[in-house]
């Protein structure tokens, strides 16, 4: 039996240190710049920021390279972690995320936070919490001895249905917190930040596997494009918090408060599904991946559509981007009890 310790690649296992030091980078350069670099946020069509819209395209493209539909055909063989897996993700986690933000930026926070910014703060968290994740999955996948092909099937069906579910989830989650929703720019987001990137990696991967073979594709291709969208991640980082630098320096509490119910909703989540996979009997490869799907967010998506919804410097933006910036750690610690409990 192999000994070899799985490990997290470096930029992946660092990337809370990377994001910190783009909020530091972000906010001098925000700073130091102050009025000139208002031109960046004024660069949009259709509410849609275009240097951050090429960004996160760049951070998303690469996932959806790895989406292989065609793997969804022998889902019936093992139908329980699936079902699990669309049960956590689309009925019961956003609405979760949505009651924990409430309780805490509308109640808890009521005496820092006003109203209007509570809304905005909720919003970012909802958006978070309707994306679940499609790429890190992998990672924590592999790291908990996952079924990888079973893994690729939960995130394609996920994928599926984000085309379908987002924007009316979206909106009827902030329908109901009173934040005007415009389905415009929702469902222009939809269209930009995941229907575009995931043709475009469907037809590629199929073009680059016809030509070069499968083999190639994983070991040669895919590897490449990896440093892409960690580049393009932590760019769209410092620009954000450029933008969101005064927000930050006059509050500096701000971030651990919006941290607080981002940590309590993944771990909730990760425990529901883990459980809730234990008594369904599922093997330990399916189970650990379709709790940390449940755990994790798509923040890509949610940053794209928070700043296309309510602007580079709002509230909600920057709460999908403490999303990102809390992640890893604690997956990390939740892919360490996983392995703890590995049955």
């Amino acid at each position: 039996m192999s000994t070899n310790k799985k490990e997290i690649g470096f930029f992946e296992k660092y990337l809370t240190v990377w994001v910190g030091l783009c909020i530091v980078a972000g906010i001098l350069i925000g700073h130091l710049a102050g009025e000139d670099i208002t031109f960046l946020s004024d660069m949009e069509i259709y509410n849609v920021n275009i240097p951050i819209a090429i960004l996160i395209w760049l951070m998303i493209y690469p996932m959806m390279l790895q989406i292989d539909f065609s793997s969804i055909k022998g889902v019936g063989k093992a139908p329980k972690g699936l079902i699990l897996t669309l049960v956590i993700n689309w009925l019961i986690k956003p609405f979760t995320m949505a009651f924990f933000a409430w309780i805490f930026f509308d109640k808890l926070y009521s005496a820092y936070i006003d109203p209007e910014l509570a809304g905005e703060y909720i919003a970012g968290a909802i958006l978070l919490g309707v994306a679940p994740c499609t790429a890190m999955v992998f990672v924590w996948s592999y790291l908990t001895d996952g079924d990888p092909n079973y893994t690729l099937v939960q995130v394609s069906v996920n994928d599926l249905i984000i085309l379908v579910a987002f924007v009316p989830l979206v909106g009827f989650l902030l329908g109901i917190t009173n934040v005007t929703v415009p389905y415009g720019t929702l469902v222009a987001s939809v269209l930009i930040f995941v229907v575009v990137p995931l043709v475009a990696g469907v037809i590629t991967s199929k073009i680059m596997i016809r030509s070069k073979g499968e083999t190639w594709f994983k070991n040669e291709f895919l590897p490449k494009f990896k440093p892409v969208s960690i580049f393009a991640l932590l760019l769209t980082l410092v620009l954000l918090f450029a933008f969101q630098g005064p927000n930050i320096l006059n509050n500096p509490l701000i971030i651990l408060l919006i941290a607080v119910p981002l940590i309590i909703q993944t771990y909730f989540i990760f425990f529901l599904a883990w459980f809730g996979g234990r008594k369904l009997k599922l093997r330990h490869a399916v189970c650990a991946p379709a709790s940390m799907i449940g755990a994790s967010n798509f923040f890509e998506l949610a940053v794209a559509v928070a700043i296309a919804l309510f602007g580079l410097d709002s509230p909600a933006a920057l709460v999908t981007v403490v999303g990102v910036l809390v992640e890893v750690p604690v997956m990390l610690h939740l892919v360490s009890l996983a392995n703890k409990w590995k049955y």
